[in-house]
């Protein structure tokens, strides 16, 4: 493998020391690329001293701020690996990930240096804030800058974050992203979304997930762009900033929770999406109805991406010139990328016919962390086996189904609960949707609606369960419905089906 220099921010600096780097949203503070390139140096002093080297993990518990992406990319200056936590779990979770990969050094916003210090050593511990007296700033400050530290040079194979899953299916696991997936992924990133050095991007959802680093932190540092950074989710305030000319949002990307959290709130009806070049959406099936909503309101194509956090993530993607006339697809392989639909017999199907989605290339993980049978039942071959399910239409487009877990069987037929949520979002009171299979006495299985509605709304089982039928084959037509405030959801932001059946499902049901 060739070894090549590759300090990203070390370039733009030179390149364009005076652009617009980085903004934290919540302090007001800016970066251009110049200072951008000074912290990031300050901060791989600053690790350097707490004895950070190459191979060691720098773990993060913090909410979103710039001080995480200058971590991030002081990590990759020294060779070490740059492991973002997400604040949503429990402490025994946490305590799992801390011990599994076993961090030189925690960075814990102040909520969270508690909890921090609960996990690891206290020793370990350093507090991030945009304060003066506390550690990471201080730190930052008695770095000096003026001798210049050695850049590790990096190899595709060699390791640059550990983002360990949500783990609804066990223990997390700590998905190996190293310097050549994430490259492969910033390449076919850029192509389908038309980024470019004078794009913005906008970052609300955590960057403890695969999907806010990728899309689309990385890329626009990589290649000189700005990145404004929110610290939290906050649909009203991510409304007005995509409005805001002074901004110039042209990039975002969310889940689909995000997308019909902003096409809820008030500010929706006057927002401006005009200057949006790519706005992306991803983490699960996409209802047809939000997509209609922001193309037919908006005039806004949202893109279907898919991926996983093992493929950093990206492997099929919607260009905007199709994500109308392919409206729900999420789209063909991107660069590099091989894609197999495979089913149970573990033989390819063909157009039409619904199989597990298999990928291979470069921007695939090498595996687990300290997780070797993990990874060897996550992989056949060389080919990784997403556990999703999905369909291929004839021109080559792809169709996302559902999880393959998350199928049950009625009366002989196989049902994908994406969908009928599908159907279930077509009427307009329903604010959120889940189907689960839950067990009955003649069928095996049939399908359970878990129905959030709309402030406000009166909604009632028997008109859901028509609309239902009125749309769909009898055996996919939940025979319940229950309602409930809210969906709980994983930290990357999709629905925790295993929750939901946990919650919702015990019971079994009679009737026809």
């Amino acid at each position: 493998m060739t070894r090549v220099v590759c300090d990203w921010v070390a370039f733009n600096a030179r390149r364009r020391p005076e652009h617009l780097a980085l903004v934290d949203v919540a302090t007001d503070r800016h970066w251009s690329y110049r200072a951008l390139h000074d912290r990031v140096e300050r901060a791989a002093r600053y690790l350097r001293s707490l004895g950070v080297g190459r191979g060691d993990r720098v773990a993060v518990l913090a909410r979103n701020s710039t001080d995480q992406l200058e971590l991030l990319f002081a990590c990759k200056r020294l060779g070490a690996l740059f492991v973002p936590m997400n604040w949503r779990l429990a402490a025994p979770e946490l305590q799992y990930i801390a011990g599994d990969s076993n961090p030189a050094v925690l960075f814990a916003s102040p909520e969270f240096a508690a909890n921090a210090a609960e996990i690891v050593d206290a020793a370990k511990v350093v507090v991030l804030s945009d304060g003066p007296t506390t550690a990471y700033q201080a730190g930052l400050a008695a770095a000096d800058p003026d001798k210049e530290l050695p850049t590790e040079i990096l190899d595709h194979d060699d390791p640059w974050i550990l983002v360990y899953t949500s783990g609804t299916t066990g223990r997390p696991k700590g998905a190996i992203i190293t310097f050549g997936t994430t490259f492969y992924n910033l390449t076919s990133m850029g192509m389908f979304s038309r980024l470019t050095c004078d794009s913005t991007t906008l970052i609300y959802g955590p960057l403890f997930h695969v999907g806010a680093l990728s899309a689309y932190s990385i890329p626009c540092i990589h290649i000189g762009a700005t990145v404004y950074v929110m610290g939290d989710f906050d649909a009203g305030a991510i409304n007005r900033a995509i409005s805001d000319p002074t901004l110039n949002i042209t990039h975002i990307n969310g889940a689909v929770t995000m997308y019909l959290l902003m096409s809820q709130d008030p500010s929706f009806e006057s927002a401006d999406y005009s200057r949006l070049v790519c706005a992306t959406i991803s983490g699960e099936s996409a209802p047809m109805s939000l997509l209609r909503r922001y193309h037919e309101e908006k005039a806004l194509p949202l893109q279907n991406i898919y991926g996983l956090t093992e493929c950093g993530p990206v492997l099929t993607a919607l260009d905007r010139d199709t994500a109308t006339t392919k409206m729900g697809s999420i789209g063909t392989a991107v660069l590099y990328t091989e894609i197999r639909l495979v089913g149970p017999d573990g033989k390819d199907v063909g157009p039409g016919e619904v199989g597990e989605i298999w990928a291979r290339g470069p921007n695939v993980s090498p595996g687990y962390w300290n997780n070797p049978e993990k990874t060897q039942e996550a992989f056949e071959g060389d080919w990784l086996k997403s556990g999703d399910a999905a369909r291929r239409d004839p021109a080559g487009y792809y169709f996302l189904i559902d999880r393959w877990k998350d199928m049950y069987i009625s009366g002989g037929e196989n049902v994908y609960p994406a969908e009928v949520e599908n159907v279930l979002y077509q009427l307009p009171d329903i604010a959120e949707a889940a189907v689960i299979g839950v067990p009955h006495e003649r069928w095996g299985e049939c399908g359970r609606a878990i129905i959030v509605p709309k402030n406000g709304a009166v909604l009632d089982e028997a008109t859901i369960l028509a609309h239902c039928r009125s749309q769909l084959a009898k055996f996919k037509v939940p025979v319940s419905v229950v309602f409930t405030a809210e969906l709980p959801r994983s930290g990357g932001g999709k629905v925790a089906k295993p929750a939901l059946r946990e919650r919702f499902g015990p019971a079994d049901i009679e009737g026809s």
